[in-house]
C-alpha cells in the first residue's frame, strides 16, 4: 500500500510536470535554430544517463548490470523506441508545429496506452474508459487538424502533426517494454540504460546526419540542452519515480495531465505562441478525456 505522502511530494510532482512541459519549449528552440538537432538529443540523454548513474550509486548503492540476451534486448528496445525514435519524431516534429500544440497532441499518450492494453488483453475496458477515450480522441483530432477534427480524413494534416503522432506511438511501445523491464530492473536503472542506449543510437544518427558544429551553437541551444538533460530528464524522472513509490502509480499518473497545460503557458510566455480557441478547446477535450480514462474505479464499477 502506498505510504502517506507529505505535501512536499506533491510539490515536487507538480514541479516535475512543469519541467516536462518545459521540454517542449526547449525542443522547439533547438529545432528552430539547428538544421541537425540530433546531436543535442544525443548529448541530452548522455548527460542524463551520467546523472542517473550518480543517483543509482547514491540511492541504490550500485548499478544493476544486464544479464543475458533477453535483458540486453529489453535495454536496446527501450532505447530505440523511448529515446531514439521518440527523439526523432520530437525534434523534427517541432520544426513544423508550435510547442504548445505538439504537447496537446502527446497528451493523448495515457489514452492510447489504455486502448493498447485493452486490445492486447492486459487490462479490461469499462464504459468510463471507453467514453474518456472517445472524448480524448475527438479532442486530439481537433488539435491535429488545427481546429478541424475531420482534417485527418481528407489529408490536410501536415508532416509535423504526423511526426508528433509518432511520439505517441513510440512512447506507447516504450511503456509496454518498460513494464517488462521493471520486473528485472529498478526504475532508476531502467531510465539509466534506456538513456544510454538511446544516446548511442542518436549519436550514430547525428554522425550520419552531419553538420555538427558545437562552437556555432547559441547560448539558447546550450541552455536548452542543459535544461533537457538536467531538469527535463534526470530530476523530473527521479521525482516522478519517487512520487510513484510514495503515492502510487495511478495517483501520480493523473498529474501528467498538467504537462500540456504547463507547455501551453510556457510557450505563450517564452515563445509568444498563441493557439486558437478551437485548438485550445480540443486540448481541453484531450485533458478531460485522459482524466476520465485514468480516473480510479468508482464503487459502482468495482461491484
Amino acid at each position: 500500500m502506498p505510504q502517506r505522502a507529505p505535501s512536499f511530494t506533491y510539490v515536487k510532482l507538480v514541479a516535475a510536470m512543469a519541467m516536462w512541459g518545459g521540454t517542449w519549449i526547449a525542443g522547439r528552440i533547438v529545432a528552430q535554430e539547428l538544421s541537425a538537432p540530433l546531436a543535442v538529443a544525443a548529448l541530452r540523454f548522455l548527460l542524463a544517463a551520467l546523472l542517473m548513474a550518480g543517483v543509482a550509486l547514491y540511492a541504490e548503492g550500485g548499478i544493476q548490470v544486464p544479464q543475458g540476451a533477453r535483458e540486453w534486448g529489453l535495454i536496446w528496445a527501450l532505447g530505440f523506441f523511448g529515446i531514439f525514435l521518440y527523439g526523432l519524431c520530437f525534434f523534427f516534429g517541432l520544426r513544423h508545429i508550435p510547442a504548445g500544440r505538439g504537447a496537446l497532441v502527446v497528451a493523448l499518450n495515457p489514452v492510447v496506452i489504455v486502448i493498447a492494453a485493452w486490445l492486447t488483453g492486459k487490462e479490461g475496458m469499462t464504459p468510463r474508459k471507453a467514453l474518456g477515450s472517445v472524448i480524448a480522441l475527438a479532442g486530439c483530432l481537433t488539435v491535429i487538424g488545427n481546429g478541424d477534427p475531420l482534417a485527418l480524413l481528407h489529408g490536410s494534416v501536415g508532416l509535423g502533426e504526423l511526426l508528433i503522432l509518432g511520439c505517441v506511438a513510440s512512447w506507447t511501445a516504450y511503456t509496454f517494454i518498460g513494464w517488462q523491464a521493471t520486473r528485472t530492473f529498478t526504475p532508476i536503472a531502467t531510465t539509466l540504460y534506456a538513456s544510454l542506449s538511446g544516446a548511442l543510437l542518436l549519436g550514430l544518427a547525428a554522425l550520419f546526419q552531419g553538420d555538427i558544429e558545437l562552437a556555432a551553437w547559441s547560448w539558447r541551444v546550450w541552455a536548452s540542452l542543459l535544461f533537457l538533460a538536467i531538469f527535463g530528464t534526470a530530476i523530473a524522472y527521479t521525482w516522478f519515480t519517487a512520487a510513484v513509490h510514495r503515492i502510487g502509480a495511478g495517483q501520480a499518473a493523473v498529474f501528467i495531465n498538467l504537462v500540456p497545460v504547463f507547455a501551453v503557458l510556457q510557450a505563450a510566455v517564452l515563445l509568444d505562441e498563441r493557439l486558437g480557441l478551437p485548438v485550445l478547446a480540443g486540448g481541453l477535450l484531450v485533458i478531460a478525456g485522459v482524466w476520465l480514462t485514468t480516473l480510479k474505479k468508482t464503487s459502482l464499477e468495482s461491484k
